[in-house]
């Protein structure tokens, strides 16, 4: 962490600011929240931090899950608001903004995801005790915060060709279909530690070992001890493959039995202990391709949300009416580099590989149906479904698979990696504790 005089003088006048501000308001009920951490130029008040630890207290209230101590939750908090400011300060500097009617599109699909309607889902939150707008504008941060990993973390991601094609002849003469959940705990270990430092780190990681062995709830653990991304969901992974996972995981887990404990794994993130939590056989699923074509505006400043809407949507009336054809008006007007100058084909794909909404908006359709407006998190589209067929077995789509998979892989890898050097990179100050 970067820690200058200009730093410590910026911190000496936000404390000093608050404590004039408090002093003013000595006569009112209500103290105003106070700063509780500094990040960069930015600050996480202690009102925030208590929002989080509220959030997980009701999460564990509603499972009957016992949580760790006061301050270790509250430590917790902290990490994930620290990460999360200096993501979003990364976001502004990147000029990413995330507008009302994408926000309004990402709550639609995960209202019809929860087979609801949007104002069903909001009535199912508060139920919950959870604050509708605050969640709205958390979905909004979320939302810059994984444009800004993607954006990162993506170009860190090298696979070579022979990666792929050695995965391909591992997938071809593998038979197990078997899935692991992942339990994790890392814990971390700075970049310039001293031996000492390790060797500390290391012991904290034996100790967690132990803990677990002696029947501790690995989640409750997860969320005390972990550093890892996933330390506020109880450190699970979800399911998934030998294949998907981290190498230094895949290597010590495959052939585990469900409740295995692994570790600790030494990585240059620190100790990981690993739980498998759960395994099953993977379900063969026959997967359809889709034929599209589509046209993609950007809002910006001069085009508006509505006015990107609205073209679309005489596009498809003049289309439809024989007074225009899609595919010039593509070339002409679509802002998607990889398909405009095909008239907006984007050739046949399985249709998991596109964002969300637009493979929802593709199951709807039937062969040469065109679609309505709808927003992405790329802009504002409009498709055309042309063909539909069942997938072939071919060798580019064993390719495909297993670049994804590699791509995955190391992408989580990365993005463990990421995390750390923004962090240590940082200049974070906790003024109160």
């Amino acid at each position: 962490m970067r820690i200058n005089m200009f730093k410590n003088t910026l911190i000496s006048a936000v404390v000093a600011l608050t404590s004039l501000v408090s002093l003013a308001t000595n006569a009112e009920i209500k103290r105003i929240d106070n700063v509780a951490v500094v990040v960069n130029d930015n600050v996480i008040l202690e009102g925030e931090i208590k929002a989080i630890i509220n959030d997980v207290r009701a999460k564990a209230a509603l499972a009957n899950q016992s949580l760790p101590s006061d301050k270790a939750l509250r430590a917790q908090a902290i990490d994930k608001l620290v990460l999360s400011s200096i993501q979003l300060q990364m976001a502004d500097r990147m000029g990413i903004q995330i507008s009302d009617a994408h926000l309004d599109s990402v709550l639609q699909s995960i209202a019809e995801r929860n087979n609801a309607s949007v104002d069903e889902y909001r009535k199912g939150l508060e139920s919950q005790g959870q604050n509708f707008e605050r969640y709205r504008e958390q979905l909004r941060e979320d939302i810059a915060i994984n444009e800004v990993v993607r954006a990162n973390v993506r170009r860190r991601v090298n696979i070579s060709e022979q990666e792929v094609v050695s995965l391909v002849k591992v997938i071809e003469q593998q038979t197990s279909k078997e899935e692991y959940q992942i339990g994790h705990i890392l814990i971390a270990v700075d970049s310039g530690a001293t031996q000492t430092e390790i060797q500390t780190r290391r012991d904290v990681a034996n100790k967690v070992l132990d803990l677990l062995n002696d029947g501790g709830d690995f989640k409750q653990v997860a969320i005390a001890s972990s550093s890892g991304a996933k330390a506020l969901e109880g450190g699970d992974w979800g399911y998934m493959s030998i294949n998907e996972m981290p190498s230094l995981f895949s290597e010590n887990v495959k052939g585990q039995p469900k409740d295995s404990l692994v570790g600790p794994l030494r990585s240059g993130a620190g100790f990981h202990v690993i739980k498998v939590l759960d395994v099953r056989g993977r379900e063969t699923v026959e997967v359809k391709e889709v034929k599209a074509r589509h046209i993609l505006l950007e809002p910006s400043i001069i085009l508006s949300e509505e006015k990107a809407k609205s073209m679309l949507s005489g596009f498809v009336k003049d289309v439809k009416a024989g007074e225009a054809d899609f595919a010039e008006l593509a070339k002409a007007h679509s802002e998607d580099p990889g398909s405009a100058l095909k008239g907006g084909e984007l050739g046949w794909a399985n249709p998991d590989i596109y964002a969300p909404k637009f493979k929802e908006m593709l199951a709807q359709l039937d062969v040469g149906e065109y679609s309505s407006p709808f927003r992405t998190q790329f802009g504002w589209h409009v498709v055309q479904l042309t063909e539909v067929r069942k997938a072939d077995t071919t060798e580019q789509s064993k390719k495909d698979r297993a670049y994804q998979i590699i791509f995955k892989r190391k992408f989580n890898e990365e993005q463990e990696s990421w995390l750390r050097e923004i962090r240590e990179q940082a200049y974070i100050e906790v003024v109160t504790g």
